[in-house]
């Protein structure tokens, strides 16, 4: 490989991966995983998305007040999506000091 001083080569990390194992998770394995712990994150953001892309649609054809409602739902879902968000890393790094 290198010695202690030396920058490590693109080939000393392929070899370096090699080494530790093919391991690899993709994106669709990552997201089951993450789901699955934390499952409020992704609802939450799917709930602001959701309130948004209404509200918006809303206020394009002239109906203001359920727009503005829309646009208060999105306000609460991004709040609990932030709440989940904090419950989630505070549960992890319970879990880690274990």
């Amino acid at each position: 490989m290198t010695s202690e001083n030396d920058e490590p080569t693109d080939l000393d990390w392929i070899q370096l991966r090699r080494d530790m194992g093919t391991a690899h998770e993709t994106t669709k394995e990552k997201f089951v995983r993450k789901f699955g712990e934390n499952p409020f994150v992704p609802i939450g953001c799917l709930a602001t998305t959701g309130a948004l892309s209404y509200g918006l649609w809303c206020f394009r054809t002239g109906r203001s007040k359920l727009s503005q409602r829309m646009m208060r739902l999105r306000i609460v879902a991004q709040g609990f999506t932030i709440t989940a968000l904090v419950v989630g890393v505070m549960m992890t790094a319970g879990k880690s000091l274990k």
